[in-house]
C-alpha cells in the first residue's frame, strides 16, 4: 500500500504551480495539478486528498466557489482548504474565504518553511486519520469473527483484541490533541465509532468479560 498522502494545488497561473511544487517536494508526497476549480472538483471524485492549496483568485470559477463546492460533497466536506492569496488581497478576502470553508491563508510570495510547516501537519492528521480508520475495521471484522467462531483455532483471543482497542483510543486521543478547530468535529465522530465499537465487542464477551478499562 502506498503510504503517500495526496496534497491537491489548485491554481490557474504555471509559475505559481511549479513554484509550490518545489517548495514542497521535500515532504516526498503526491503532488496533484489542477489549472481550474472545475478540474480540481473533477480530480476529487476519484482521490482521497490529505489538504487542498487552492488560488483565491481564478477565471471562472473562482477559488471561494470552488470550496463552497468542496464543503457541499460529503466525501470531500472535510478535506482542510488552505486558501493561497496575493499580499495586497482584499480584506474581505479572508471573511468570504472562513465561510467558505478554509481553514487558513498563505500570502504569495510563499514563506517555503511556512508553507511546508503547514501543509506537514494536516497531511500527518490525513495519515492517522486514515490509520485509524484502517484498524477500527480491522477491529469490527475481528470482533465479529470472534462472536461467529467463539475463540476457536487460529482466532484473536479477546484480550489480544482488548490491547489492540487501548491502541487505537490511544491514537485517536493523540490525533484529536493535534487536530485544528477546523477538523476536531470529524476526528470526535470518529472517537464515538471506535467506543461504540468496543462497548458492542464487550457485549460479545458477555457477563465473563473483565471491567477493567484497556
Amino acid at each position: 500500500m502506498d503510504d503517500k498522502a495526496k496534497i491537491l494545488l489548485v491554481d490557474d497561473r504555471e509559475e505559481n504551480l511549479v513554484a509550490l511544487e518545489a517548495i514542497l517536494s521535500s515532504l516526498d508526497q503526491d503532488l496533484v495539478r489542477a489549472r481550474s476549480g472545475e478540474e480540481a472538483l473533477k480530480a476529487l471524485l476519484t482521490d482521497e486528498y490529505a489538504v487542498i492549496l487552492l488560488d483565491v483568485v481564478m477565471p471562472g470559477m473562482d477559488g471561494f466557489e470552488t470550496a463552497r463546492d468542496i464543503k457541499r460533497r460529503k466525501k470531500t466536506r472535510d478535506v482542510p482548504i488552505i486558501f493561497l492569496t496575493a499580499v495586497n488581497s482584499d480584506p474581505d478576502y479572508a471573511f468570504r474565504g472562513y465561510a467558505a470553508g478554509a481553514v487558513d491563508f498563505i500570502a504569495k510570495p510563499f514563506d517555503p518553511w511556512v508553507l511546508r510547516a503547514k501543509v506537514s501537519v494536516f497531511v500527518e492528521l490525513h495519515r492517522k486519520n486514515r490509520q485509524l480508520r484502517e484498524q477500527a475495521i480491522l477491529l469490527r471484522d475481528q470482533a465479529a469473527l470472534l462472536r461467529a467462531r467463539a475463540g476457536g483455532p487460529g482466532m484473536p483471543q479477546p484480550g489480544e483484541l482488548t490491547a489492540r482497542f487501548g491502541e487505537v483510543r490511544e491514537q485517536v486521543d493523540a490525533v484529536l490533541e493535534q487536530a485544528p478547530a477546523d477538523l476536531r468535529p470529524a476526528v470526535e465522530e470518529l472517537s464515538r465509532r471506535v467506543e461504540d465499537l468496543y462497548a458492542a465487542f464487550e457485549g460479545l464477551r458477555g457477563p465473563a468479560a473483565s471491567p477493567t478499562e484497556p
